[in-house]
């Protein structure tokens, strides 16, 4: 088995969780039981490099050996290259096998052209920042991870995570990567088209009884979940069901439970595993128009457009 060389580009107020990655790394070396991975930690000068915490992070030059696989890492808030570093990302293009970031990183390599003309994340917080200053750039801000031919770009901290997982079994199987994330305890394989975003955290209600219907809601998304339904759920009447579900979540009921709805069918086009009339179904939709033009206002694309780029990432 080849060792394959990943270089982590480190910069002075980088985030210690883009680190995360690493330890995909490190376990696929102990699951297969030699070194499959080499981790190299890479700087403008090397030596010593404060993270944002101020943590000190020993690097050695720009001019290493070649590499399999740069990523560059994110940092609290935006950053972008200074010259040397933005030479050497687009250095690295061409000369390895897979140039990647994790959550702010992103802007790196915008800022170095790379994502030019190409479908990328970054943070949902500041992915209109990015589409902002790089428009070239076909952002999809409610992404975990892309892939885009050589260029791979994840969303938070945590997503980079998932995105070193996804190497993994790209470079060695299902079975591998699943082995490590189980030594990992994290989910083997978000769907790399997963939202960002997870409806019941974005509504954020205060009290008890919100949370329980829409609990309910979520656990029965095929019922018609009316308001009377969702109000004897929380144990109020209709009328006050909708003033506090409002005031609580910004939101009307009907809204609130079109997000669930999408989220759940969503998950479930990108998995592949049942038929759009069946999705349409399963999620309370009634049928497939209906789910269709739910999706065109939610992401302006059709459930099958966003199925074909969940199945084209996986077989990349």
């Amino acid at each position: 088995m080849i060792m394959q060389q990943i270089g982590f580009l480190l910069y002075p107020g980088f985030q210690i969780m883009s680190l995360a990655a690493v330890s995909a790394f490190e376990f696929a070396n102990l699951e297969l039981e030699e070194k499959a991975y080499e981790i190299r930690y890479l700087s403008e000068n090397g030596g010593s490099v404060a993270n944002s915490l101020g943590m000190m992070m020993e690097t050695e030059a720009f001019g290493a050996p070649a590499l399999d696989t740069l990523i560059v890492a994110g940092a609290p808030d935006i950053r972008l290259p200074n010259a040397a570093e933005a030479d050497f990302i687009r250095a690295a293009l061409p000369a390895t096998r897979r140039l990647a970031s994790i959550c702010t990183g992103a802007f790196f390599l915008a800022e170095a052209g790379i994502l030019d003309g190409r479908r990328a994340t970054t943070h949902w917080y500041v992915s209109r920042e990015l589409q902002s200053r790089y428009p070239k750039i076909k952002m999809e801000e409610d992404r975990i991870f892309i892939i885009d031919g050589s260029i791979w770009t994840s969303a938070g901290m945590t997503a980079g995570l998932d995105l070193a997982l996804a190497m993994v079994e790209k470079d060695h199987g299902f079975e591998v990567a699943r082995a490590v994330s189980r030594k990992l305890v994290v989910y083997h394989r978000r769907a790399g088209g997963q939202s960002q975003f997870s409806a019941l955290l974005e509504l954020e209600p205060k009290s008890d009884r919100i949370q329980k219907a829409l609990a309910h809601a979520r656990s029965n998304l095929k019922s018609a979940l009316s308001v009377e339904e969702l109000a004897e759920a929380a144990h109020l009447s209709p009328r006050q069901f909708s003033r506090a579900f409002r005031a609580e979540t910004g939101q009307s009921p009907a809204k609130a439970v079109e997000n669930l709805r999408l989220e759940a069918a969503r998950l479930m086009m990108e998995q592949g595993r049942h038929p759009i009339d069946v999705v349409a179904r399963e999620t309370g939709f009634a049928d497939r128009e209906r789910m269709r033009r739910a999706f065109l206002r939610a992401f302006g694309q059709p459930p099958q457009a966003i199925r074909r780029a969940a199945l084209q990432e996986l077989q990349m």
